[in-house]
């Protein structure tokens, strides 16, 4: 099987940064980064299955849909997570568990970040 291997991010993290940020940064980042084709295909699928036609949407059109989708859509928002965190180890996943509502969170909004940076691959 093709194991996918967690991209490296250099400098993200400092001698003051908190236990959250320290795994946001080291967890959350690289897995999202890796992730990046799939959440861009989901998200393209979720358009389709939406029936939005994203390609007659002005550039700033776009950017709120994406928002409006990860602000009410609780199915997709639910599957976002599961890509992500389906590759936590043990201990990533205790951390989780513990902090989930913060964790998803942040997820979330980094995931829909970065499509509204790469919207020119959703289109």
């Amino acid at each position: 099987m093709n194991k996918k291997e967690r991209p490296v991010l250099t400098d993200l993290v400092n001698e003051g940064t908190s236990e959250m940020e320290k795994f946001q940064n080291e967890v959350l980042r690289p897995v999202i980064k890796m992730q990046h084709s799939l959440l861009i295909s989901s998200f393209k699928h979720h358009l389709i299955k939406r029936k939005v036609d994203f390609t007659d949407l002005t550039d700033k059109k776009r950017r709120s849909k994406i928002t409006s989708v990860f602000k009410t859509d609780n199915n997709y928002k639910n599957f976002t997570l599961g890509i992500i965190i389906g590759h936590f180890s043990s201990d990533e996943f205790t951390f989780y568990a513990d902090n989930a509502s913060e964790i998803n969170r942040r997820v979330l909004q980094i995931t829909a970040q970065r499509i509204k940076d790469s919207i020119l691959e959703v289109v």
